[in-house]
């Protein structure tokens, strides 16, 4: 059941209508559950016996961490010792079972033995097709259910309070808008929003179709036909010319933001209809002028996950320059892998982690560098810093994107000075688009600049657009969708991690 169908429409109204029919926080935690279920159900039937398992271990071992010690013991101090090493022995055992199952479905005992066999030049095509075959097996959306499980129990063991019942905890788990792709939700927020919900207002109900409605434009429209072009580039790169892989790239920069974030958009516009607010994941983050700056912006609730539950636990940069350093790569090295067990997600973040050492040293010397920290607060310092931070976030979604690394080292050693095949020019730009690479150079800065519009008005004069004119415009975007999307239902990119 893709969020872009009318399958979805027609079970999202079946659902709001029970939803709001039945009274008590009880039976509409229920109602969330059953219809979790069936959403999955829709998609991979045969993983829904294992996410209730681990739903249901999770619990337990919540409960379990968050029980109170016996303070009847005598010896009370000796208690609390003891009750203090079981709940650590608890968190452990609830982490690596997250942990040991997400990285079993991602494939790192593959991506091991592929290693040894291209250290010694054996023939790997039939490991990548072993590799390719097993993470399609991958539930979906298990990495977000992982960290949101993880992130539960590390919570219950600092102190939050543990879900007293399973359905609680289930609709919430289990909670379908979020469920595949994020955002990545933490408990107390959810279920308190849940116990208070009240039927929306009419400004509410806009605006959750209105979320919905963008969603669909940015994936249906832009991110879907860019999806077209940088298919055939990624995957013909020995026939592509330099203009056409710079081109991708930029597309791919494009296609991605607008496939998650449309997601998201319609993920927090179905929740909000069941009165439910979902953490913002994106705020402008291709106008982000650092790296560190980026990744407060760019798929916030991951950034925020790995800053609370990775980073500050090492040590973040309390311990001095060089453990900063390696906390920082250590970090991004996670989150490449959390993508996906190939050593082009392991390059993506590496190439992230060094990016924000770099920052690192780079701020530490404009603080003792007057001229320098005076540059970039001026204007062409920060169009510098702009054009540094984003040139780098582009270039890493070769990798990203190519995942192999012997392509990537192809792929770049094509950006500059390589003709294109005229089959390939025929072939993309002819007859599959049926623009030319320079009308396709055209419409990406068109689109650039219509974000750029977007975040002056956003950010800059803080203008929203009334609720009567989001309303209006609702139907407008949706049959907008249906005209001018690609025929057949595209899969979102980050259904794959």
């Amino acid at each position: 059941m893709n969020f872009l169908s009318l399958t979805y429409a027609l079970f999202l109204l079946g659902t709001l209508g029970i939803y709001w029919s039945v009274s008590g926080t009880h039976l509409k935690m229920w109602v969330l559950v059953v219809a979790s279920l069936l959403f999955y159900a829709s998609l991979q039937p045969q993983y829904i016996p294992l996410l209730v398992a681990l739903t249901w271990i999770t619990f337990q071992l919540g409960r379990a961490i968050g029980a109170p010690p016996d303070w009847r013991i005598e010896d009370w101090q000796f208690a609390q010792q003891d009750w203090n090493r079981r709940r650590f022995q608890l968190l452990m055992l609830g982490v690596f079972i997250q942990l040991f199952l997400l990285f079993s479905f991602k494939s790192i005992a593959l991506l091991a033995l592929s290693s040894i066999a291209a250290l010694f030049h054996l023939n790997l095509a039939p490991m990548e097709t072993a590799l390719k075959t097993l993470n399609a097996l991958t539930p979906v959306g298990f990495s977000f259910f992982t960290f949101e499980c993880i992130a539960y129990l590390v919570d219950v063991y600092r102190g939050a309070p543990a879900s007293r019942t399973f359905p609680r905890f289930a609709s919430y788990k289990l909670f379908f808008p979020k469920a595949i792709s994020g955002p990545i939700t933490r408990y107390p927020q959810f279920i308190t929003q849940l116990q208070a919900a009240t039927f929306p207002r009419a400004d509410q109900i806009t605006e959750g179709l209105w979320l919905i409605a963008c969603g669909a434009v940015k994936k249906g429209i832009f991110a879907d036909h860019l999806g077209t072009f940088t298919a055939l580039s990624f995957e013909n790169i020995p026939r592509a010319g330099s203009g056409d892989l710079w081109l991708a790239v930029i597309a791919y920069g494009f296609q991605i933001y607008l496939d998650f974030s449309g997601y998201v958009d319609v993920a927090r516009g179905s929740a909000m209809l069941l009165g439910i607010q979902l953490p913002q994941n994106f705020d402008f983050p291709y106008f982000s002028t650092n790296l560190a700056d980026f990744w407060r912006r760019w798929h916030m609730t991951l950034g925020d996950w790995l800053r609370n539950y990775l980073y500050f636990p090492l040590g973040g940069s309390r311990r001095g320059l060089l453990r900063t350093y390696g906390n920082l790569m250590l970090v991004m090295l996670v989150c490449g892998l959390w993508h996906g067990a190939t050593w082009g997600f392991v390059l993506w973040g590496m190439v992230h982690g060094l990016g924000l050492i770099i920052h690192r040293l780079v701020d530490d010397l404009s603080d003792r560098t007057p001229a320098l920290s005076t540059f970039w607060a001026s204007l062409p310092g920060i169009f510098v810093a702009w054009f540094c931070t984003q040139a780098l976030v582009m270039l890493s979604w070769i990798p990203f994107r190519v995942t192999q690394v012997k392509d990537v080292g192809l792929f770049f050693s094509s950006l500059w000075g390589k003709t294109a095949d005229p089959q390939f020019l025929s072939k993309v730009y002819g007859e599959t688009l049926k623009l030319t690479a320079g009308q396709l150079s055209m419409g990406l800065s068109l689109l650039a600049l219509g974000m750029t519009i977007a975040y002056l008005f956003h950010r800059g004069l803080k203008v929203q657009i009334n609720w009567y004119l989001k309303l209006l415009l609702v139907p407008i975007w949706l049959y907008a969708v249906y005209l001018l999307a690609p025929q057949g239902v595209t899969r979102y990119i980050y259904f794959d991690f």
